[in-house]
């Protein structure tokens, strides 16, 4: 089980993560890299990762100050339209250091969780499942679920917290997962009826809505 540290370095967490991300994208072949991703619909493995350099490159050079709109992320995916795997990934670590100096310093939150969910889009679109009992993925989901807002009073039971989010009166719905889906689902990786599906203690219509940060999911995501 990952550890919590009480004020993680949210630089490292990229890193590490981008560094797991680098060794995976290192094996997959061409036929691989050009999956289309189903939590990035839009996007083949290359774009997703096209992206990821992109937004690094666009925040050191003063473009991007803020969560990127469709055009502005089809923009970034097209600027690399013609390069190869080995030149994105050049790219990237050019500019990654720096960034990650970036992202450490102003505690970029978004930053860290935006690489942790794609890294986990590109697993699920390759079929090589990892990365899921990590430092980052605990962080993360730590992080997403302090931030819901249900209508109703909502209990998230995870391996070893819970999150009480919502009104405090009224008997709260509960909801058992894990921190690995509960990040997922958070970050819109699952479809609206998997999240119907997930393990409530009664009816969970009133707060389906309100626990994806992106998404839902327009199609059902298996990983």
């Amino acid at each position: 089980m990952a550890v919590r540290a009480a004020d993680p370095d949210l630089g490292r967490l990229y890193h590490d993560t981008r560094e797991r991300l680098v060794v995976l994208l290192s094996q997959l072949n061409e036929a691989a890299l050009a999956t289309r991703v189903p939590a990035c619909p839009a996007w083949l493995v290359r774009d997703v990762v096209a992206h990821l350099c992109a937004i690094n490159q666009d925040v050191l050079a003063g473009r991007q100050t803020r969560i990127n709109t469709d055009a502005e992320t089809a923009a970034q995916v097209a600027r690399f339209r013609n390069h190869g795997m080995a030149r994105i990934l050049a790219a990237w670590q050019d500019v990654a250091p720096q960034f990650e100096q970036f992202v450490r310093a102003r505690k970029a939150w978004t930053a860290v969780i935006d690489i942790a969910s794609h890294e986990q889009d590109i697993r699920a679109a390759v079929g090589r499942p990892g990365g899921r009992d990590t430092e980052v993925i605990w962080h993360s989901s730590d992080w997403l679920l302090t931030q819901l807002r249900p209508p109703v009073a909502l209990i998230v039971a995870v391996e070893d917290a819970q999150y009480r989010a919502g009104p405090p009166d009224g008997t709260p719905l509960r909801l058992a997962t894990s921190r690995f889906e509960a990040f997922r689902w958070r970050m819109g990786g699952r479809s609206r009826a998997q999240l119907a599906a997930l393990d409530w203690s009664g009816d969970p219509s009133p707060v389906l809505d309100h626990l994806t940060f992106f998404g839902p999911s327009a199609a059902d995501i298996i990983e």
